[in-house]
């Protein structure tokens, strides 16, 4: 088990699928941090992924046909490369979620993903010097085969839960 720590610490058991979420620096402002009191991390992520869903200001990069598909690019490039095997994933207006099962250090996959495709929006964008994604990213260990699937449903039904898609 490897342990990678920034804010907060992130945990990576070899061998266990990884569900990833991560979104568009600024795309949640201060004011829309999760409410006080004892939340455990499952329900601020999902009290922070419905805010990421019905936002409609803020950074939407994502939504621009051209920036999604450097998305979509890398985190197939990234099964290319057999840095893991995609499970699912979703690229939203100004968030991603991605299943996987990683065959190299979660850290490492996460820390070129995110740069290579930061360099690359942000060029087309006419942006220098300016930070893309937030810096961090929040990450669940999947435990078992069903909870693999539910999350598998999660991402592919999350266009639709925000209203995005039919």
């Amino acid at each position: 088990m490897s342990l990678h720590r920034r804010r907060l610490p992130h945990l990576y058991p070899e061998g266990t699928p990884l569900f990833l979420t991560w979104h568009l620096h600024g795309s949640l402002p201060a004011s829309l941090l999760p409410p006080p009191g004892p939340l455990a991390s499952g329900q601020v992520f999902v009290w922070l992924d419905r805010q990421l869903d019905t936002l409609r200001r803020g950074p939407m990069y994502l939504q621009q046909p051209e920036i999604a598909r450097i998305v979509v690019g890398s985190i197939r490039k990234g099964v290319d490369l057999g840095h893991y095997e995609l499970g699912a994933y979703v690229v939203m207006a100004n968030h991603v979620h991605l299943l996987i099962q990683p065959r190299i250090a979660p850290d490492r996959l996460l820390k070129s993903l995110k740069g290579a495709t930061a360099r690359e929006a942000n060029r087309l964008l006419g942006r220098t010097g300016e930070s893309f994604w937030q810096k961090e990213s929040y990450d669940h260990w999947v435990r078992n085969r069903r909870e693999f699937q539910k999350i598998r449903a999660y991402i592919e039904t999350n266009p639709v839960k925000a209203g995005l898609v039919r």
